[in-house]
């Protein structure tokens, strides 16, 4: 590197290790849990959805391979919507301008979410009926 360039910025909140970034992973993301709770009506209702299916899954007759892929496919659900809910707050948070990329970046997260119901409703019924 040349003595003109500058080395790349990293965060300043990098470089904690240990339990100590554990300890604070662990509070980032209690906030973002609330953050999307607070913010974002798709995941309040897919929170709600799952406070439902998750227990009624331990009263179905079902496997217990059954019921395990029954509610790890809602919770996949709740992990495509914070990530679509993120892509989105960055999107917003670059420009509120309209433009294709962001538009199609927000589909995109949006197509993933569908695709996380879909498999959630295909693994319930074949769980189920199968």
């Amino acid at each position: 590197m040349a003595n003109d360039e500058q080395p790349e910025r990293e965060s300043p909140f990098k470089g904690k290790t240990g339990l100590e970034r554990i300890w604070r992973a662990l509070f980032y993301s209690i906030d973002g849990l609330r953050a999307a709770y607070r913010h974002e009506d798709a995941f309040r209702q897919e929170v709600w959805l799952a406070a439902a299916l998750i227990p009624l899954a331990f009263f179905v007759p079902a496997s217990n391979i059954g019921r395990a892929l029954m509610i790890a496919s809602v919770l996949l659900v709740l992990i495509v919507e914070l990530v679509n809910s993120a892509i989105e707050a960055a999107i917003d948070r670059i420009s509120l301008d309209h433009h294709n990329l962001s538009k199609r970046a927000k589909d995109v997260g949006s197509a993933a979410v569908m695709i996380a119901l879909l498999n959630a409703v295909a693994t319930w019924l074949l769980v189920l009926l199968g």
